[in-house]
């Protein structure tokens, strides 16, 4: 991979600047994408866009910026976003400036302070190489400056009508994956955790890794694949647990659409085992419910454990021996184990406590 360190100055990225809100960014005659498929809209605030301002007219240095070069010559910002469009915006007259207690925006400058201001200098690395190297690049400079997503960092890389047409579908405030499913996902939109949940799920459906299916899909003319999938998914959801409750919320649906999207389920007789579960006491893990319900599998409901004092007495009135093999064993080296197991009826109270060895409970778990 090609890295070069060069000076520009804001005269020349500011030349060509254009601001054409979802259409994009662009400066530097043109040949610079100045918000890329994969960067957050323009999230700094009045006090840190004058920081900036007041940065560059004490002639004082910024932070360094980062490029990305393609094969055509022309650039994508892959690291300074909101310093660019703050200097641009300023030079386009969006704002004003206090200087020396007067507000002055660009066009009210003199001569000498536009030339002293447009003048200014920005360090900036330019890199040139393959998908997987500036993915690797762009990992390693993001650690210094403020934290993009994982999301975030792919986008970078995989940019392309496809990647723009997901953002439209998974990353805009009030977008269509946020109107049908906030109730069963977590984190923010426009940090791209609905659209990097709905990639994992269908990559995983697929069998490959997320970076695997954006870079199968980059050149793609549209992402209706990637949402019909992921509407299908909540509506599958929507239509075997008809009753929302709050432990649905951030669940990985998609994987169990995958797994389980063919059973045939009865949502009625579902809605009655899940009432009992979230009512009983010896579940404690009630996020877990629908994943066992699913499976089958009780690790899912962390099931509620004996305490040290409970298991303390029960060693002691065994005298450590374990009552299948007879066999003495430390403390330690013992098991608690419901006598009578969970799903025949079992509570976790004393009078169902045994201390079994290791491998004993191990064999008493694999036949039940």
């Amino acid at each position: 991979m090609e890295i070069r360190l060069e000076e520009h100055t804001v005269r020349e990225i500011f030349d060509g600047y254009e601001d054409n809100e979802e259409s994009g960014v662009v400066g530097f005659g043109g040949r610079l994408n100045i918000r890329p498929a994969f960067q957050r809209e323009f999230v700094y605030k009045e006090k840190e866009r004058n920081a900036v301002i007041d940065t560059v007219f004490k002639g004082f240095p910024l932070n360094v910026m980062y490029w990305v070069e393609d094969e055509k010559g022309n650039f994508e910002l892959l690291d300074g976003q909101q310093r660019t469009i703050s200097i641009c915006q300023y030079c386009s007259g969006d704002f004003s400036m206090m200087i020396d207690g007067t507000p002055r925006t660009f066009n009210n400058l003199t001569a000498y302070e536009k030339d002293r201001f447009l003048g200014y200098k920005l360090m900036i690395y330019i890199c040139k190489g393959n998908d997987k190297e500036k993915l690797d690049w762009f990992r390693t400079i993001n650690i210094a400056g403020a934290v993009l997503t994982p999301q975030e960092l792919r986008n970078a890389i995989y940019t392309g009508q496809w990647l723009s047409d997901a953002k439209r579908y998974f990353s805009k405030n009030g977008c269509a994956a946020y109107k049908i499913a906030n109730k069963y996902m977590n984190g923010e939109m426009n940090r791209q955790a609905y659209l990097e949940r709905a990639i994992k799920w269908i990559a995983a459906r697929e069998g490959i890794g997320i970076e695997d299916y954006m870079s199968a899909h980059q050149h793609d003319s549209n992402a209706s694949e990637l949402w019909l999938y992921f509407s299908g998914v909540i509506n599958w959801v929507q239509t075997i647990f008809p009753k929302y409750r709050k432990e649905m919320k951030g669940l990985e649906w998609g994987v169990l659409f995958n797994q389980y999207g063919n059973d045939r389920l009865d949502p009625a007789a579902l809605e009655t085992k899940i009432t009992a579960l979230m009512a009983d006491k010896e579940v404690t893990g009630k996020s877990g419910v629908y994943e066992y319900l699913l499976s089958g599998k009780e690790k899912f409901l962390s099931l509620r454990q004996f305490d040290e004092d409970e298991r303390r007495e029960a060693y002691e009135q065994q005298q450590g021996i374990c009552p299948i093999c007879r066999k003495h064993f430390d403390f330690e080296k013992m098991h608690a184990d419901h006598i009578t197991p969970w799903h025949a009826g079992g509570k976790t109270v004393p009078e169902n406590l045994q201390m079994l060895c290791r491998d004993c409970n191990l064999r008493k778990s694999g036949e039940e």
